[in-house]
């Protein structure tokens, strides 16, 4: 198993996140990378850089003008009066796209204040200088890892971050620019008619469900927290099971509260028997590790005994596998939960 991560990827500084009506140090840091590249190291994993992704490559998933603004964003806020030091939007359009899960056309508003609240949902997604130049770095480890795959690799490790699985075509959300897994898995569809990509992060993926909600070509489960209470709060329910060409080909397993070892590895058993029924050549693995019960975002009971059971399991569909990083926000519980579910995963 080859990984890739590039120290471009640890540009993204934000130091403000809204949660419970404040702003806080943001749980999506740094650390995040540093600390995984060392337990990974363990199983003898080296790092390797990716090479730089091209522009089409990203706009394989995600609409041009918006990757336009989030190149530009940051210079054009601080070009405000009196402005703050990071991008976070203050006013939100009055429709949502909540009905049409794709890519909605170019705002008609061309200031960066309107612009901020089309293009970013939510208040996880602050843009520092260096933000847009980490999301492309983060990106480029996903191409890399899936180029890897394509170049005869049984498996690779993108180790991403800022991470993917909640940005839309259109739209930034819960720390996400660029979202990996979708473009890993667009990348795969070069030569695998059918790729399936598993997300068991303890969000919903919404934004990898959006991308591909009314395509038959990628199936798309995820197991996760219930949002009804929880984020992403809108999408990621049990009757979400695609629209048009792709009704059929998206599965939700929302997980009560409380939730443990045992209803984690079943849900992933289903997902995975969804992914071979459906006849995937390759497989895509937004892995998670805040499904953790040592998570501080985490409403679930899962412990680090889960994660070599789900390794074993989706190691053993012997599939060409690209495993990119999502979310996991205590260091600990990511660096015990990485190990072992890789460990095993190369073990099945």
């Amino acid at each position: 198993m080859r990984l890739f991560f590039s120290p471009e990827q640890l540009a993204h500084r934000p130091t403000q996140y809204g949660v419970h009506g404040r702003l806080i140090k943001p749980l999506e840091n740094p650390e995040r990378g540093e600390t995984l590249i060392a337990s990974l190291g363990q199983l003898g994993l080296v790092a390797e850089l990716p090479a730089p992704i091209a522009r089409e490559t990203v706009t394989g998933v995600h609409a041009d003008h918006y990757v336009g603004f989030l190149e530009t964003a940051f210079e054009r806020f601080q070009a405000l009066p009196n402005a703050g030091p990071e991008v976070l939007p203050n006013v939100h359009p009055y429709y949502s796209g909540a009905t049409q899960l794709g890519a909605r056309p170019r705002p008609r508003t061309t200031g960066i204040l309107g612009q901020a609240g089309w293009y970013i949902g939510d208040l996880s997604c602050a843009m520092t200088a260096g933000s847009f130049r980490a999301a492309l770095a983060s990106a480029a480890s996903a191409a890399a890892a899936a180029q890897a795959v394509l170049d005869g690799e049984t498996s690779a490790y993108a180790l991403c971050r800022p991470p993917g699985h909640h940005a839309y075509p259109d739209r930034a959300n819960g720390f996400c620019f660029l979202n990996n897994a979708a473009i890993a898995a667009q990348q795969l569809r070069q030569r695998y008619e059918r790729v399936a990509i598993i997300d068991f992060d303890t969000h919903h993926g919404d934004g990898t469900q959006a991308i591909f909600y009314s395509r038959d070509d990628v199936f798309v489960g995820s197991t996760h927290t219930d949002p009804s209470a929880y984020y992403p709060h809108f999408f990621g329910y049990a009757e979400e099971r695609g629209a048009g060409a792709g009704e059929g080909f998206n599965l939700n397993l929302p997980l009560a509260p409380g939730a443990g070892d045992a209803a984690f590895v079943a849900a992933v058993e289903k997902l995975a028997g969804a992914a071979t029924r459906f006849g995937a050549e390759a497989l895509v693995v937004s892995a998670g590790w805040d499904a953790h019960r040592d998570d501080p975002l985490s409403k679930l009971d899962v412990t680090t005994a889960a994660y070599p059971l789900v390794g074993r399991l989706l190691g053993g569909l012997n599939l060409p596998t690209v495993i990119v990083q999502e979310g996991g926000y205590s260091l600990a519980a990511v660096a015990e939960a990485a190990l072992a579910f890789v460990a095993a995963f190369q073990e099945g």
